[in-house]
C-alpha cells in the first residue's frame, strides 16, 4: 500500500491538473526553489573562498600547525627535537620560530609590534612562494609591513631600534640587582625591506632574523617561542593535527607543549568569518522558505482538484496514512528536484568562476585577485539539501491532512462536483 502511495505521489506530480493556475503556482514553486538553492550555494562557495585566500596568505608566514609551550612564552628546542618531529607521519618541515611583543621605535615615534624571527630556510620559501628576487631579510636588517611602515613614515635603509617591554622590568630590577645590567641592551637595525602579505601582518608585523628576533625577545641559544610544521602533499592539516598529537602522547610531551592550529591562534578572526557564512545561509534561507510556502497552496489547490479521485481511492482500500504519503511525497519530490537542479546550476556557475573568473572584482587594484574567489564545500551542498528537503517536506503536511480528512469524510457532499 505504501508503494502504491509513493506510485500516485508521482503521478500527481507530473500529470497535469484540471485548473491551469496550479499547474502555474507548481512551476513557481518549483522555480523558487531551483533559484533560491542555487543562489545560496554560490554565495556559501563564495564566502568559502575569501575564507581560503585569507588562510592561504596567513600561510605565507604562518604554518597550519605549531608545537608551541603548554606554560611561559619559549621552550626549549634542540636538534634531536627537530628530528623527531620530522620523522612525525605527514610532516615535511619543521621549523622553530622566535615570536612576541616589542617596542619598535623611530626617530619620531613608537609602537609596540609583533616581532617574527624566521630561520634561513623559512624565509627561503617565503622568497620563493612571493617570487622576490632578493630576500626579505638580511644581517641586521628587518622587514617591515607597507601599512606599519606608512604610519610611523619608515623609508628602507632608516634605522630603527627594538626592545622587548620585559626590559623596562629588568631594568627596574637591576637598580638592586646590578649583575642584571648586561642585559639592558638595545637591538639597533635598518630597514631592509617592506612587505604586504596580509592586513594583519601589513599593520604591525616585523620579520627579522631567528638570532634577532631572539636576542629582541631576551630569549636564551636553545629557546624558541615554538615550531611551525607544515604537512606534506596528501596529509591534511586535520591529518597532520592528529598526528602530532598522537605523537605527543606517545612521548609524554604533553605536558610541556601541544599543537595550535591557525584556526586557533587567529580564532577572532576565523570565528567572524563563519558567523558572516552562516548569516548570510539564513538570510538567503528565506527565499527558500517563501518559494517554499507556495509550494503549500500548490499541494492544498491538488487536494481540491483530486477529490474525486481521492474518493475512489478510498474506495479502493487506500488508508489515511497512504492518503498522507501521497501529498508529503509529492512536496518532497518537488523539494528534490528543485535542489538537484539548483545544486546543479550552482556547481556550474562556480565551476566556470574558477576556471574563468567571468565575474570580476569591483576595483581590482584595491584587491591581490581580480575576480572573485569561489571555493565549493560537499558539506555546504549537504546542509542546503536537505534543510530545503525537510522544508518542502514539513509545509506538506497540512495539505496531506486535507486530502486524507476529505478522503476519509462521511459526507457525500465534499466527493461531489
Amino acid at each position: 500500500m505504501m508503494k502504491t502511495g509513493f506510485w500516485i505521489a508521482g503521478r500527481y506530480s507530473f500529470a497535469r491538473k484540471r485548473f491551469r493556475v496550479i499547474n502555474i503556482i507548481s512551476g513557481i514553486s518549483l522555480g523558487g526553489i531551483i533559484v533560491g538553492v542555487s543562489t545560496l550555494l554560490v554565495v556559501m562557495s563564495v564566502l568559502n573562498g575569501f575564507q581560503q585566500l585569507s588562510r592561504d596568505l596567513f600561510l605565507t608566514i604562518e604554518s597550519p600547525v605549531q608545537l608551541v609551550p603548554v606554560r611561559g612564552r619559549s621552550m626549549a628546542v634542540t636538534d634531536s627535537l627537530l628530528r623527531q618531529v620530522g620523522k612525525v607521519e605527514g610532516v615535511s618541515s619543521a621549523q622553530p620560530f622566535a615570536e612576541g611583543q616589542a617596542v619598535f621605535s623611530t626617530r619620531n615615534k613608537s609602537e609596540l609590534v609583533m616581532v617574527k624571527g624566521l630561520t634561513g630556510e623559512a624565509q627561503e620559501r617565503l622568497v620563493h612562494e612571493k617570487r622576490r628576487a632578493i630576500p626579505y631579510v638580511t644581517a641586521g636588517s628587518v622587514a617591515v609591513g607597507e601599512s606599519l611602515a606608512w604610519r610611523l613614515g619608515l623609508t628602507p635603509d632608516e634605522e630603527v631600534r627594538m626592545f622587548s617591554p620585559e626590559l623596562i622590568s629588568v631594568g627596574l630590577q637591576s637598580l638592586s640587582q646590578p649583575e642584571l645590567l648586561p642585559a639592558l641592551s638595545l637591538t639597533d637595525a635598518r630597514v631592509g625591506s617592506l612587505f604586504s602579505l596580509q592586513k594583519i601582518f601589513d599593520d604591525r608585523y616585523v620579520l627579522t632574523s631567528d638570532a634577532m628576533a631572539k636576542s629582541v625577545l631576551l630569549l636564551g641559544q636553545d629557546q624558541y617561542s615554538g615550531i611551525d610544521i607544515r604537512g606534506s602533499r596528501g596529509f591534511s592539516d586535520s591529518d597532520l593535527e592528529r598526528n602530532l598529537v598522537r605523537w605527543l602522547s606517545s612521548n609524554r610531551l604533553g605536558g610541556s607543549m601541544r599543537v595550535r592550529t591557525l584556526e586557533e591562534k587567529y580564532q577572532d578572526l576565523f570565528v567572524v568569518m563563519q558567523l558572516e557564512k552562516w548569516a548570510s545561509f539564513s538570510v538567503l534561507m528565506l527565499v527558500i522558505v517563501v518559494a517554499v510556502l507556495s509550494l503549500t497552496g500548490s499541494l492544498a489547490m491538488t487536494v481540491i482538484d483530486k477529490r474525486r479521485e481521492l474518493f475512489y481511492l478510498r474506495c479502493l482500500g487506500l488508508e489515511r496514512p497512504q492518503f498522507m504519503t501521497i501529498f508529503i511525497v509529492e512536496g518532497g519530490l518537488t523539494g528534490l528536484v528543485g535542489t538537484a537542479i539548483g545544486s546543479a546550476l550552482a556547481w556550474c556557475i562556480c565551476r566556470a568562476q574558477e576556471t574563468w573568473g567571468f565575474v570580476q572584482l569591483p576595483s581590482k587594484s584595491a584587491f591581490i585577485i581580480d575576480a572573485y574567489p569561489v571555493s565549493m564545500h560537499a558539506g555546504d551542498f549537504l546542509v542546503v539539501a536537505l534543510t530545503t528537503i525537510a522544508l518542502c517536506l514539513l509545509v506538506s503536511l497540512y495539505p496531506a491532512g486535507q486530502a486524507a480528512a476529505i478522503a476519509t469524510s462521511h459526507s457525500l457532499d465534499s466527493k461531489s462536483e
